[in-house]
């Protein structure tokens, strides 16, 4: 049994892993500038509203 934080026993050398928070975040902003990427270029395409 370890009573030591988890910072002690992880190696110093690796990266910690990202938090699932942070995971969903970037899949919440990715999908949000996915979306405005595809309907700016189906607007370009479609004639801009002309």
């Amino acid at each position: 049994m370890n009573y030591l934080p988890d910072d002690a026993l992880r190696d110093p050398n690796k990266r910690k892993p990202p938090s699932m928070n942070r995971i969903a975040i970037w899949l919440v902003v990715g999908g949000i500038g996915a979306y405005l990427l595809i309907s700016g270029i189906v607007g370009i395409v479609s004639g801009g509203g002309h």
